[in-house]
């Protein structure tokens, strides 16, 4: 699997590395045999906010946004999973609130996105308990905790 960063240089190395584990875990989680890449995109609130409104209908900032690609588009040896992107500056905030770090709160909008990409989803309560459960076994595994 080949992951693409656009971090906008708001990454340390240490960071990438620790979201490449991330990435990892997760599609050890929930393998996907046919995915070739994923690119993980960071940006600022205004930014963020056009996409939330353009593809979702909501007129405001959040933390993190993922795009699956629609597979009857694909053609080729590559198998691109998706897009995740991330709003730092929501991160940041969210990290500060929920009294963990910023690498904690990263990890958690990467397997979250991530695990968009895979079909999970919130919509409903069974749908949100399974996707957390997904999220704490991925986090839990790499020793990333609150």
């Amino acid at each position: 699997m080949e992951i693409y960063w656009d971090d906008n240089g708001v990454l340390t190395g240490a960071q990438t590395e620790m979201l490449n584990r991330v990435v990892g875990a997760v599609l050890e989680y929930v393998p996907s045999k046919d995915a070739t890449d994923v690119s993980v995109a960071f940006m600022g609130t205004d930014e963020i906010r056009v996409l939330n409104r353009d593809y979702r209908g909501k007129d405001l900032e959040t933390d993190v946004l993922s795009f699956p690609v629609d597979k009857a588009f694909i053609t080729g040896d590559e198998r691109p999973l998706g897009d995740v992107v991330i709003c730092m500056d929501v991160a940041q905030r969210q990290a500060e609130e929920y009294g963990h770090s910023i690498e904690r709160e990263l990890a958690f909008l990467v397997a979250h996105g991530m695990l968009h990409l895979l079909g999970f989803d919130h919509e409903t309560p069974e749908d949100e308990a399974k996707m957390r459960a997904a999220q704490d076994a991925v986090l839990n595994q790499l020793g990333i905790s609150r």
